[in-house]
């Protein structure tokens, strides 16, 4: 059929990374996208006006530094450039200063009031674990290297966030901050385990930092790409997959997509029941994001909270959890808990000179399309009074449109799929990367270790049909 030994049908990192690894054991691998460029949930574009480059999904990188795979293939050679913001979060309140998560324990500990020696403690023996408790925790199931380690992590990890949250602190600063964190799990925060994303969040802040790529995260993409080519892999793109036929490989063929896609595409190449399985795969809430043209910096009540590259606006604890709570109920909340970054204020090619960008988003109920942007601008209004003053230009995207953007964000999901304890890691099933059809494989973030920047998915999905097909 072709002289490609195998091929991969999607561009995000994991698919991007899939295909490295197949290329690197002396594959000739494919990439195959629809898009008219690459890069899945990493990508850059001009949304708002001339000079503003906005990341369309993911901006933020704390995972993408910690891949056990992607730290070891010298993206930096490719023109990949780190950027690490002064603080990783800043978290404000109405009438207190701001709680801000800082590469230094004694930063953060000092804004956390009465709960400062507690975050200490809790935090510092992970920091020193961090690079094996990353391997073990973005990894399939199976035996881990550090078992006592991630034993005790799994004690804290597998409970509600807001149950974990009362139990370690008195104050409401440290636990807004850490229901902040656990917000990106996209899960409500009295359901267990949302408090692992908020753990490893927080400790890759004090770890690794919350980095940016220099020029977007469209960069990072663009460098794994290079990497790929430097090993003889090819990248088509303007390319939709429809049928297995279209794939030019008698070998195999990696999936980056949402499991309902693979299940489409295949069609009779898989057994009905496993297809059923695959079209059952739970999906999360969506998100309604908005890309800002700006004026001038945000108008931060708290000028500290300039100092960071992720801000969470959602006051305390109680208020995040109710946001997260509706989101998961299909409802939209009045006061939605946003996530809002600021990357021009540490990286001077996001905009033309003088001017900002702002990224925000908050979740929503699955394919909504409720504008949330008076919503979201209010919470951002709660906490830099004038901030609407500054805005030039914003672009919009609802649930339904962010799936129109990018299919495998089913309902505007753009996690891969609810980590609730049944789907954390027999995801999107017992055989995770591989099919009943041992030509098949999946390599999305519907697999292990779960959504993230990180490549692991597709490195681990690759791994598998190498040791199928030696």
């Amino acid at each position: 059929m072709s002289s490609y030994d195998a091929a991969v049908v999607g561009s995000g990192p994991n698919g991007l990374c899939a295909a490295i690894t197949l290329a690197a054991a002396g594959r000739t691998v494919i990439v195959l996208e629809a898009s008219d460029t690459i890069g899945g949930g990493a990508k850059t574009r001009e949304l708002t006006a001339p000079g503003f480059l906005h990341d369309t999904c993911s901006a933020i990188h704390p995972m993408g530094i910690s891949s056990p795979y992607m730290s070891t293939l010298g993206l930096e050679d490719h023109g990949l450039q780190w950027i690490h913001p002064t603080t990783p979060l800043a978290h404000p309140f109405d009438d207190a200063p701001a709680a801000m998560l800082a590469r230094d324990i004694d930063t953060t500990a000092a804004t956390l009031g009465i709960d400062g020696d507690k975050w200490r403690d809790w935090m510092s023996p992970w920091v020193t674990r961090w690079e094996g408790l990353a391997k073990d925790a973005l990894a399939p199931l199976g035996i881990p290297a550090h078992p006592i380690w991630m034993a005790q992590f799994a004690l804290s990890a597998f409970r509600p966030a807001t149950s974990l949250a009362r139990s370690r602190f008195k104050g409401e600063a440290a636990r807004a901050l850490f229901a902040g964190l656990a917000g990106h799990s996209v899960m409500p925060l009295d359901m267990a385990p949302s408090s692992a994303i908020g753990m490893m969040l927080g400790i890759a802040a004090h770890a690794v930092g919350w980095p940016m790529p220099k020029g977007g995260s469209g960069a990072l993409s663009q460098a794994l790409a290079s990497k790929l080519k430097s090993l003889g892999g090819v990248i088509q793109t303007h390319t939709q997959i429809d049928h297995l036929n279209q794939v030019p490989t008698d070998g195999p063929i990696l999936f980056e997509t949402a499991p309902a896609r693979l299940a489409d595409i295949a069609a009779d190449a898989l057994p009905y029941a496993f297809r059923a399985k695959l079209q059952r795969y739970r999906h999360g809430p969506g998100v309604f994001k908005i890309d800002y043209a700006l004026n001038s910096p945000v108008p931060w009540k708290d000028p500290t909270v300039a100092q960071a590259g992720t801000v969470h606006l959602g006051g305390t604890m109680a208020e995040i959890a109710a946001s997260e709570r509706a989101a998961w109920d299909g409802e939209h909340c009045e006061h939605p808990f946003v996530l809002f970054a600021q990357q021009s204020l540490f990286d001077d090619t996001r905009a033309p000179p003088g001017t900002h960008t702002g990224w925000a988003y908050c979740h929503t109920p699955s394919g909504s399309m409720t504008d949330m942007t008076q919503a979201i601008e209010s919470q951002i209004e709660r906490f830099a009074p004038g901030f609407m003053d500054t805005i030039i230009a914003k672009h919009t995207m609802n649930a339904t449109e962010i799936e129109v953007l990018n299919p495998n964000c089913i309902g505007g999901d753009v996690n891969g799929g609810v980590a609730t304890i049944d789907q954390l890691f027999m995801r999107p099933t017992a055989k995770t990367y591989r099919t009943p059809n041992p030509k098949l494989y999946l390599c999305s973030a519907a697999t292990p270790p779960g959504g993230g920047i990180h490549g692991m998915c597709g490195h681990f999905a690759a791994k598998a049909a190498l040791a199928d097909h030696p």
